[in-house]
């Protein structure tokens, strides 16, 4: 059993959210989830809760447990972290030391190099092809990240091309390999 911990941001594919959460707790994995505020106009904070079994996290000013500060105790137990979907905001954010919600800020508390790291990426193509995405990623990779590529397939502004979010059996695998 792992301590995954799960940042969700504002993509319409941030439903499959719900699956990747739910596939890890039937393989009895401990999952903490954080939503940054567009992602919650996607999915409700208590359907992540009820499959995760946890409380989501979704402000980082707000204090579940005040005697300790959240988005820091979350980096520390987690085992595994993993953005899905990754926004181009969140992504930029990330890649450029912004910690203005409770998902960056908790990505940057994360021990250096000691936690694994992924990013799920899901936009629209151009926008993923975009050099200013590609270099966010590339940076992302230095820092020791490991990028899940997106897929191509219909998107939802039905463009055709790369920036379909991974399929969840895909996101899964790749944690359960790192932590196997």
């Amino acid at each position: 059993m792992a301590n995954i911990l799960m940042g969700v941001s504002g993509s319409i594919s941030a439903y499959k959210a719900a699956d990747i959460v739910s596939s890890l707790s039937k393989q009895h994995h401990h999952i903490n989830v954080m939503m940054t505020k567009s992602s919650t106009e996607f999915i409700t904070p208590l359907t992540l809760q009820s499959l995760s079994k946890n409380y989501v996290y979704t402000n980082v000013m707000e204090e579940q447990h005040p005697e300790v500060i959240s988005h820091i105790e979350l980096a520390k137990q987690a085992d595994v972290f993993i953005i899905a979907p990754a926004t181009a905001n969140i992504i930029g954010k990330l890649a450029n030391g912004i910690a203005d919600d409770i998902v960056t800020a908790t990505a940057l508390a994360l021990p250096n190099n000691a936690t694994p790291k992924f990013i799920a990426p899901a936009m629209n193509t151009n926008m993923y092809l975009h050099p200013a995405v590609q270099k966010n990623l590339q940076t992302l990779v230095s820092y020791g990240y490991q990028i899940i590529e997106p897929k191509e397939s219909l998107l939802a502004c039905g463009d055709y091309g790369k920036g379909a979010l991974a399929d969840v059996q895909d996101i899964v695998e790749a944690i359960n390999q790192i932590i196997a």
